[in-house]
């Protein structure tokens, strides 16, 4: 496999990518693929940490097609005396459909958090499943202090994890956190999500158990 910088030209394959990635995951149909389009014009998005990952080595075998991709976020946490401390997110981070479970989702993602590192950056917290992001180095932000914005503060959050990249970066404060305001733009905006997601092939949307929005 083959790890690079997303170019101008993958834009349209790496939405069509997360939208494989995650159509009726979370929800019936999906927004991420909305969220990644719009966030690339959004100034908290980082650049040099938007990767995509191919087939093919890219020394002995031509890159084939874009199988993975990943984006990170400048993000911000919000002290008890109401400081806000700078952090970063990443997500969505995708793995197309028929090379889940096979290493690929690990490997792009400790690749992007070294590069993270020597960027510099301290923390990161996210969004996601424990029983496999804890083999990237996540644990639940709980444990540090950090506060998920939508829960008590009180409440070990399962599904809400961080990471100190760089040891003593957060030390002993303690905060809470919100993701970016472009992650919600799908809500904020259906009808330009809509519009955009029409320019798509059409898929089904299914109501399945284990979706955020399932109800018996």
């Amino acid at each position: 496999m083959n790890i690079r910088l997303e170019e101008t030209k993958d834009y349209r394959e790496v939405e069509n990518l997360t939208r494989e990635a995650f159509w009726n995951v979370y929800r019936p149909g999906c927004t991420e693929h909305y969220v990644l389009n719009q966030f690339r014009t959004n100034p908290d998005f980082i650049p040099e940490l938007d990767f995509v990952m191919e087939e093919g080595d890219g020394e002995h075998q031509s890159p084939g097609k874009i199988i993975g991709h990943v984006m990170f976020s400048k993000a911000e946490i919000t002290l008890n005396d109401g400081t806000p401390y700078p952090s970063w997110t990443f997500g969505p981070i995708s793995i197309h459909p028929d090379y889940k479970r096979k290493g690929c989702g690990l490997k792009l993602l400790k690749y992007a958090l070294e590069a993270a590192k020597e960027m510099g950056i301290g923390l990161l917290q996210m969004e996601g499943n424990i029983e496999f992001y804890k083999h990237a180095g996540f644990d639940l932000a709980s444990k540090m202090n950090i506060h998920y914005h939508a829960e008590p503060r009180d409440s070990e959050v399962p599904y809400f994890l961080a990471q100190e990249l760089i040891p003593g970066y957060w030390g002993n404060r303690e905060g809470t956190y919100c993701p970016p305001k472009g992650y919600f733009v799908a809500d904020e905006n259906p009808e330009a999500f809509e519009a955009y997601e029409a320019t798509f092939p059409k898929k089904e949307k299914l109501r399945l158990p284990g979706q955020l929005e399932y109800e018996e």
